[in-house]
């Protein structure tokens, strides 16, 4: 019995040396892929660096809505007669609401007109605030 019992502990550690073996390996492995990491996201940075160099540029207003548009009478008399852009025309409108106290204060997408915006909102007493702009762009030439 003693034979045996040696046997085997000579096979476990036979096995214990392979393992040994293993993980060295694999740590060689490894050490080569951090230098490839390190090198490629070096690169990467560079490239984000270049970009962002790129973007930094101001952003060009669209000249569709930097464009003077002339408005009609009935706008003209709550906003101005003078041309100007259409985000200037939003601007007033939304002073001239605020002032008058026209947002509804329950439902504040919603805007209850008075007389002279009803004239531009095509005789509607209540009007949603993304359809203002639909409205509107009917009085501005």
């Amino acid at each position: 019995m003693a034979k045996r019992k040696a046997k085997k502990k000579t096979a476990k550690r036979k096995t214990a040396k392979r393992k040994t073996a293993k993980r060295k390996t694999a740590k060689k492995g490894k050490s080569k892929k951090k230098t490839v990491r390190k090198t490629a996201r070096k690169t990467t940075k560079r490239k984000t660096k270049a970009k962002a160099k790129k973007t930094k540029s101001k952003r060009k207003p669209n000249a569709a809505f930097m464009r003077p548009l002339t408005p009609t009478a009935a706008l003209g008399a709550i906003i101005g007669n003078r041309p100007m852009p259409r985000t200037e025309v939003t601007k007033k409108l939304w002073a001239y609401i605020k002032k008058n106290k026209l947002q509804d204060a329950v439902e504040r997408r919603m805007i209850n007109a008075d007389a002279r915006l009803r004239q531009i909102f095509g005789g509607k007493g209540k009007i949603n605030m993304f359809e203002m702009t639909k409205h509107v762009s009917k009085h501005l030439k």
